[in-house]
């Protein structure tokens, strides 16, 4: 077992675990709070599997002081959420809505008096739809000017009250299945918008820094990327060049810019490149220095040259015997540690969060009301090992968190797929800890006994 090999973990790992705003938050028309892209992408038939939607979600605008206690019971050192965009101003620009601010006003102070240190994400995903109708979203360059002033004033509620701020959860998701490839809201299906979002999104990223250091000078500042080890199907020099494309595109169009590596010509398109001539400029404000990457790791992808709907570099395949997940993802560890080598050897020198790694199981609540989840807890334990590996290797990782704490609404998926290392029950909101939570609780604590965690230092409000 992991908590039998304590020595990789420094004592300023950080461990933790992780939801986002639409997903469990729920109160979607209470306190002002605005529509977002994913309230009208869910009301179309057909979107999301059963009809879901996140109204309701987890209630967590109602429920996070207990939600927080059941964290602070679990022994977390951390807790990474987003921030709702249309809840703090409901039309992207202009007037803020005080009572959505208040409330993570409130989340934040719960969690400081819980010992558990705020990680907040500005954006995951749910732009205001406002922004959508105006300016189409992140194909108009003024969402991302909006964007920096909604960091702005955020960050100015918040200050150093938050320990770490990340301006974007995976991009590459908003950008290409969001314009690209039309599997996410808005539906876009142009390619070369696909590119102009993440373009965009990045930009946002850049000119969002300043105002964070400005109001939180004590916080952390980055982004979370999301990275998946794409390997050809076989040697035929078409797999291997459709694996190769589709790794620039997932893995390498977002960190290459970051880093001052550029575009890889791989993942721009011919109109993309009149876009990015026009815009040189942006280069320096996206470039603006971070102080750690997030790095979000479930799978890798078994990658053949193919035509298809979805994937235009390719089409995946299925790896024959493997393991998989309740989302028919393949169960790969190693894939962790190839990730974090990868990410390393861009930038050694930047601290890595692993701010997403999980798994979906068909979890069902059984005879003695406990939910026995081996399978979750076995996928934990086996990246935890990488993450220990990568470690002993010299990679920074600062610290690790599981996705997700609650089951939630899971995008397009529904509520089918149960990520959480907590059970919800959607009907009644019964929060259930599974094995897998006290299994996590428990290597915390052995961690901990070793290598006792620092104190969270005071805030310093701007």
């Amino acid at each position: 077992m992991l908590v039998d090999n304590l020595q990789p973990f420094p004592p300023s790992f950080v461990w933790g675990a992780g939801t986002s705003a639409y997903q469990i938050e729920g109160s979607a028309d209470i306190d002002g709070r605005g529509p977002s892209i994913w309230d009208r992408f869910c009301r179309t038939p057909g979107n999301v599997a059963g009809g879901g939607t996140g109204d309701v979600a987890c209630d967590h605008y109602r429920r996070y002081r207990d939600d927080v206690a059941m964290m602070a019971g679990l022994g977390l050192d951390a807790y990474r959420f987003s921030i709702s965009w249309s809840r703090v101003i409901p039309d992207g620009t202009g007037a803020v809505n005080r009572p959505g601010l208040d409330f993570y006003r409130r989340l934040v102070a719960e969690l400081r008096d819980a010992g558990i240190r705020p990680f907040a994400t500005l954006y995951h995903w749910d732009l205001p739809d406002a922004l959508q109708s105006r300016w189409g979203g992140w194909i108009g360059r003024d969402t991302a000017k909006a964007f920096a002033e909604y960091a702005d004033v955020v960050s100015r509620a918040l200050g150093d009250e938050v320990a770490a701020w990340t301006t974007h959860n995976e991009p590459w998701v908003s950008s290409w299945l969001g314009y690209g490839w039309g599997s996410h809201p808005p539906g876009y299906r142009d390619l070369d918008l696909g590119m102009q979002a993440s373009h965009h999104l990045l930009l946002a990223h850049g000119l969002a820094i300043p105002a964070l250091r400005s109001n939180a000078p004590r916080a952390e500042v980055g982004i979370t990327l999301n990275f998946s080890p794409i390997v050809p199907a076989s040697t035929d020099a078409r797999d291997i060049e459709a694996a190769r494309s589709a790794d620039v595109n997932i893995n390498r169009s977002f960190i290459g810019p970051l880093f001052g590596i550029g575009y890889d010509e791989l993942a721009i398109g011919p109109v993309s490149h009149a876009l990015l001539r026009s815009a040189e400029d942006d280069m320096r404000v996206i470039q603006e220095p971070i102080d750690f990457l997030g790095a979000n790791y479930y799978t890798r992808f078994l990658l053949r040259d193919a035509s298809h709907p979805v994937n235009p570099f390719g089409e995946y395949v299925e790896v024959p015997g493997a393991e998989r997940t309740a989302m028919g993802w393949e169960v790969y560890p190693d894939g962790l540690l190839d990730t974090l080598r990868a990410v390393n050897a861009v930038r050694s020198d930047i601290k890595i969060y692993v701010t997403e790694n999980g798994a979906a199981y068909p979890d069902v609540v059984s005879d003695d009301g406990k939910v026995h989840d081996p399978d979750r807890t076995a996928y934990l334990e086996a990246h935890l090992a990488q993450v220990a590996r990568a470690i002993g290797e010299g990679i920074p990782v600062a610290g690790y968190f599981v996705w997700s704490l609650l089951d939630n609404f899971e995008w397009t998926e529904g509520y089918r797929p149960r990520f959480g290392i907590v059970y919800v029950d959607f009907e009644t909101q019964r929060r259930i800890v599974k094995d897998s939570a006290e299994w996590y609780a428990r290597t915390i604590a052995a961690h901990r006994a070793l290598a006792p965690r620092r104190p969270i230092p005071p805030p310093e409000m701007p």
